[in-house]
């Protein structure tokens, strides 16, 4: 695992989060833009730490790595799980 790979997995997952964020407001009329914004907010700002993370010098980088990676999964699992009750909100207004 390198520097260079850590980023692409930061900007593909965060950006996948985003696009269903967005593609889920255009569809869905009922949906609830201001817990969607919130949701956003909190996704660009897991980016920015996660990239403030990985661009800091330490030793023991594959461990590192490993780690922010592993946060960054985390991370992104709570705003799917935070995105899933914002759907089912939106269903259940219908």
């Amino acid at each position: 695992m390198n520097l260079r790979d850590i980023k692409k997995d930061i900007e593909y997952v965060i950006g996948a989060f985003i696009d269903d964020c967005s593609l889920f407001s255009s569809v869905n009329s009922k949906a609830d833009d201001e817990a969607l914004g919130g949701l956003l907010d909190d996704a660009v700002n897991l980016y920015n730490d996660l990239k403030d993370k990985v661009n800091m010098k330490g030793e023991g980088k594959k461990a590192y790595y490993a780690s922010v990676r592993k946060e960054l999964l985390e991370k992104t699992d709570e705003l799917y799980a935070k995105l899933s009750g914002i759907v089912k909100q939106a269903g259940k207004a219908e």
